[in-house]
Parts: structure tokens; sequence; C-alpha cells
């Protein structure tokens, strides 16, 4: 609620309402916000914002500030045209008195808190909430009109209410596994205070005490590496369960006893993994490779058996089921045009395995259902994209949502790391679902090795010099106009960016061109050492395979996976981990199977002349090239310098000869905007 505002919160239908009332068109051309909580980026408030025609810069950096406010406001002003800014403030505990003097002059002040929309709730714990559940607990308030909570009563009003976990009801092992089930393949983002809270309820119950919950509650992987390790004592379970020898005494004694497993994580050996509330997500799990499947003999297994997916055979009819199982959930999970980001990133992530193992099979069927559905899945995300993309700018870095979030992320880990140094690795060109073979390939290297997946988005357009640029630059394209036709700026924004987080230039190191070789030689070569806090470095092995391919995706899919086995990457993550680093991978963009359309007539007025972009200085420009391809993209410059206006080819269209078959990236699908985040770590062996 804003300082000035008279808006009885506890009746309003959305607490956005509360806020939004503050903000009518053509009131003050300036509005200057203290939002320590970040509530003007949440991402439907965001994009209400500026349907009503609000832009919002943050106030963080005073010299990025100032040349954005001069170059895209100030000039605006001073030709006598209209805009709305909001200038937000979102550091803790800082008044708006330290923002310029000229802006106070200018702009309106309000403020806005958490403790004003949830003034019944304890601040210190709705302030840990990521901000997509503030609606449920919006509603969860206005429902049941709490009176004061103190802490530990404000969790279990959230834990109940808004993550529908009620730790006093679980009483058995189906019911814990049910709600761990829920909590991380729904990715319901249980922050660590209320973490905490649920394992001290449940210890209290006694009944669980045998059971690793501060692991598996905390930790995602920790808890699908639990379910891996207890997979085959189930299966063996039920393969001497279906012996004709096996006696009633025998089976009880497989089902208690599992020390002879030498199992990893506590508790109890045998998992209810039968049980019907509990086998629903596990297909789901070895479908999407969450869970690794395993060998298994004396099961019986039908066609539409419920464990067939978690057993590993060489059978191509089983990887059929399991294309025809990731088929249904695609074909039934599209993002509708309201979603989140992180509903876009979770499909993503689901289309990557699909489309992984179709490339990596001869099945013509399969092929042609994939794209004809990537129609779809592409029409619908650039439809999303055109008025979602721009709030994802503004989102915190934590969870990263875009590349230029990553480095601001790192620094915040590394600074509540034991170990303080951290490397980044950029595999160039890099697609999602050409991730999924490299996953797998780190994984059969080295059991050892944790690796936790996200995905965020990359810059549009998709092109090295401005989405891999952003990422080494912490920054907007924006803030490097006289860079974003080069890649040769990378190193210098890269320590740039960490100098100005309080780590010496000296002690951050930047390689590029990176593929093939030694990797410790390498690392020697670039002078990591001792002192070194911060690595950066690009392996455009992926890149040179892309630009040279001839035989489409699949062929992509093939070519890295024999890379793969020169074992560059895999001994260059290695070194790092033993250097004691941690390792972050990621994509600068991806890139996609197109087909030529025929390309531009436009002599030399194109400044970039990529196979699925051409950018234009103006917009007159692009509007003349356009009439000759007129379904392409004319992609608002968004977060772009000026004079940069791309035009991007659509569908799995480029701009080549007509006819040709060529792998690019440039444009706006979900195979070139959505990229892996990765971090991999060292389990204790």
């Amino acid at each position: 609620m804003a300082s000035n505002s008279s808006t009885t919160i506890t009746h309003s239908p959305d607490w956005r309402d509360a806020i939004l009332n503050d903000f009518v068109p053509n009131v003050s051309k300036l509005t200057l916000v203290a939002d320590p909580d970040g509530l003007l980026t949440e991402e439907k408030l965001l994009l209400q914002l500026r349907e009503r025609g609000f832009a919002l810069i943050e106030f963080t950096d005073p010299v990025e500030f100032r040349y954005a406010y001069e170059c895209q406001y100030r000039s605006l002003w001073d030709r006598g045209e209209q805009t709305d800014l909001v200038v937000v403030l979102r550091l803790q505990n800082t008044e708006l008195d330290c923002l310029p003097y000229d802006l106070l002059q200018a702009g309106r002040r309000l403020s806005f808190n958490l403790g004003e929309l949830f003034p019944k709730l304890s601040y210190p714990v709705i302030e840990q909430l990521d901000r997509r559940t503030l609606d449920c607990l919006y509603d969860a308030q206005c429902t049941y009109q709490p009176e004061y909570l103190g802490d530990n009563a404000t969790k279990d009003f959230i834990l109940r209410h808004v993550f529908g976990i009620a730790a006093e009801l679980i009483t058995n092992d189906v019911g814990l596994l049910h709600m761990l089930l829920r909590v991380h393949y729904g990715k319901l983002q249980l922050p660590q205070v209320l973490a905490e809270r649920l394992i001290q309820n449940l210890n209290a119950h006694g009944q669980f005490k045998a059971w690793p919950l501060s692991e598996i509650i905390l930790d995602d992987a920790a808890f699908y590496s639990f379910l891996q390790e207890r997979w085959p004592l189930f299966l063996d379970r039920l393969g001497k369960a279906n012996s004709p020898g096996e006696t009633s005494a025998k089976k009880d004694q497989i089902q208690d006893d599992g020390s002879e497993y030498g199992l990893k994580f506590l508790g109890p050996a045998q998992l209810p993994f039968d049980h019907q509330d509990i086998k629903v997500y596990i297909d789901n799990l070895f479908l999407e490779r969450k869970l690794t499947p395993v060998k298994a003999t004396g099961i019986e297994l039908g066609d539409a058996s419920w464990i067939r997916s978690g057993i590993a055979t060489s059978s191509m009819e089983d990887d059929q089921l399991r294309i025809t199982g990731l088929f249904d959930l695609v074909e039934n999970g599209l993002p509708a045009r309201d979603a989140g980001h992180t509903d876009w990133t979770a499909f993503a992530l689901k289309w990557a395995e699909l489309s992984s193992l179709i490339h990596s099979k001869p099945d013509a069927e399969s092929h042609a259902r994939q794209k004809a559905f990537g129609k779809t899945v592409n029409a619908t995300f650039a439809d999303w994209l055109s008025t979602h993309y721009s709030s994802l700018i503004s989102l915190p870095p934590s969870p990263p949502a875009m590349l230029h979030h990553v480095p601001r992320r790192l620094a915040r880990d590394m600074e509540d790391s034991s170990t303080r140094r951290v490397a980044l690795i950029v595999l160039d060109g890099m697609a999602l679902d050409q991730w999924v073979p490299v996953r797998q390939y780190l994984q059969s290297r080295d059991a050892h090795l944790t690796i936790r997946e996200f995905a965020l988005f990359a810059w549009i357009p998709t092109l090295t010099s401005v989405s891999r640029q952003s990422l080494f630059a912490g920054k907007q394209p924006f803030f490097f106009p006289s860079s974003i036709k080069s890649t040769d700026y990378d190193g210098k924004l890269w320590k740039q960016f960490w100098e100005e987080h309080g780590v010496p230039r000296t002690d951050v190191i930047y390689q590029r061109g990176l593929g093939e070789g030694n990797a410790a030689d390498i690392l020697d070569s670039a002078h990591c050492s001792d002192k070194t806090k911060v690595v950066g470095l690009v392996v455009d092995k992926v890149d040179a395979i892309m630009h040279g391919m001839t035989l489409g995706s699949t062929g992509m899919h093939n070519q890295i996976k024999l890379w793969l086995q020169m074992d560059f990457l895999a001994a260059l993550v290695e070194q790092l981990l033993d250097r004691g680093f941690d390792v972050w991978l990621t994509a600068d963009h991806g890139n996609i199977e197109c087909v030529g359309r025929g390309s531009p007539k436009e002599g030399s007025v194109a400044e970039t002349r990529g196979e699925r972009v051409r950018v234009y200085p103006t917009k007159e420009l692009r509007e003349q090239i356009s009439q000759a391809f007129p379904t392409a993209c004319k992609w608002e410059p968004v977060g772009l310098p000026d004079e940069y206006y791309p035009l991007l080819a659509d569908g799995y269209n480029a701009f080549t000869t007509e006819g040709t078959t060529t792998v690019c990236h440039g444009g706006i699908a979900i195979e070139e905007v959505i990229v892996p985040l990765v971090k991999l770590e060292r389990a204790a062996r």
C-alpha cells in the first residue's frame, strides 16, 4: 500500500490493486518509489504497469541510471513528449532522499512494502517468500482473517494455506513422500525458513526421525538422489516377491533390511513407490530423467505398467514408449497466454528431453510429429514473448530469469560460499535439447557429480554479440551500444563487473575459443592460480559445429556426442572442481533447424545479416525490407540500444537460399531463447 493511499487492503481482491490505484497515467511524468521488497518488479504487476503506460527503471548503479535516464526519458521530456516514468529504489533500509536532487524536485514519492500488505503476519518471515506466492497468501489473509501472528504461527499459516502442507496430518511414510513429491516435482520453492519450520514440526511427531529430512526437504537434487538409490531396492523386492519359492518371512526381511545395499542417505530402505498417491509421479520423473532407469530381472511388464519407464532396457519399443509419454506431457502442458516465465522454463525442459530423444532416433513419424507441434509451441511462445518479455528484465537476479542476471547471482553466491571462488563455463550456441546429452555424458563420467538444473532466457535477438556480451557484462545490451556488433569485449566487461563487486581485476580471468586440448594446461596458460577468484570460460565447439552443420538438428546431436567423447568438457569441469571453484555452466543462446525462404534484397542497409535476424538502424528501413517477408517479426528493441531494430525470421524459416536446410540462431523460437543454467557440484564421496 502506498504511503498516501486510503485503500483498505483487506477488502481488495488482489494485492496488486492496492498498488495500482496509485498509478494513474498522466498524473506525474516522474514517480519515485521506495520498494525494498521488490513488489513493483513482480512479474504480473510489472506487466500491468507497462500496460498502463508506465516505464520502470531501477536506481542501483548511479552512473548506469543517469545514462539511461538522460538518454531514454529526459530527452523526451525536453522535446515536450509525455512518458510516465517510475524510478524504483529497492535497497533495504534506504530512503528516497538518497536519490539525486533533480529527481527529488521533479517527482512525486510513494512507498510500498510487505508489512503494509500483510499487517497481521510476521514481516521477517513473509519477506523470504517468492513473490509468486503472494497471490495465495493474500487470498488466505482475506479468507481467514488471522489475528496478529508471531514468527512460528506465520510460518505454519503459510505452510498450510499457501503450500497446502499441514505437518500434523502427515502421519506415515506415504503422506511424507507424497508431500515431498508435491514440493519438489511441483517446484513449490519452499524458502529455507519454512523448510526448517516444517522439519521441526515433522520431527516433533517422532515417527520420521530416521528420515534425512534436512537434506531431502531443502534440496531437490538430494531428494531425487534419495529416490534414485531406493528404486532398485523396490524393484528387487518386487522381483523376489514374484519368485515362486519366496516365503512371506523373506519378503518381510527384504522390506525391512536395506543395510546390504550401502545406502548414502539414511531412512527407510523401502519406499511405497507403488501406492496410488505416489506412483502417479514416478512415471513422469523417469520420463523427464529426474530419475534414471535401472536394470531389473524377474519382473513381468505389461505395455501399460507404471514401472516400465523406470527399468532400463535396450529395446527400441521402450524408447518409443518414452517418446509417447513425453508427447503427452508437452501437448497437454503448453503454457497459457497468461503464464509466468517459470511455466515456460519448466515446459522447455520437458520439450528439450523430447527433442533430444527424437534427434537420437531414426524415426520419421516422431520427427514429423515434433516438427508439427513445434510450430504450435513457437507460435504460442512468440505471442507470449510479445507481451511478457519486457517484464523479465527487471526481475530479481535470484533466481535468475535472464542471462544478464547470472553474474549477480554468482556474486551473491560467492559471498555466501565457503570457497569464495566461482567459475562460469559458457557453451557458445548450445540449445537446451543439446544440453541433455552433455548432462548424460558428464554424469556417466563422474558418479559423484551433482547437477542442479535450471533454465532462463537469452537476450533477443539471440546473437552472440548481444546475448553473450550481456551475460559477461551483467547488464542489458542498452549499456554497451558501441560494442554490440562485436564479441571482443566480453573479457573486459567480465572483469569490470567483478571489479565493481569488490574482486580485483588481477583475480579474474577470461578465456575464449576453447573446446579441445588439455584442460589443466589451458587453465595454467590462462594464469589460473590459487589467487584467482573468478573464472569465465567460453567453449565454442558447439557453435563451430552449428556453423558447419548440413545434417540438421540430428546431425548436431551426433556431432556433439562425438565431441564429448574427446573428454575436454568433463576434464575441464573436473579440473575446476579440484581447484576449489563453484562451477556453473550455461549457454549464450540456442539454435534451431530452419528452411531458407530467401534473402532480403537490402544492399548495405542492414547492420547485421544473420540467417535468422537482420538488424536495421531505423524503423523505416526495417519496415521497407519487411514488406517482402510479411510474416517476419518486427521485434521491439526491448533493452537494446538506440538505432537497433531487429527483423526476425518466423517459425522454422531462415533468411537464406530458398529450400536449403540450415541450423542457425538469432530468432525467438523456444529452442533459441531458453537456455540451461546448471550448477555442478561434487557430492561427498
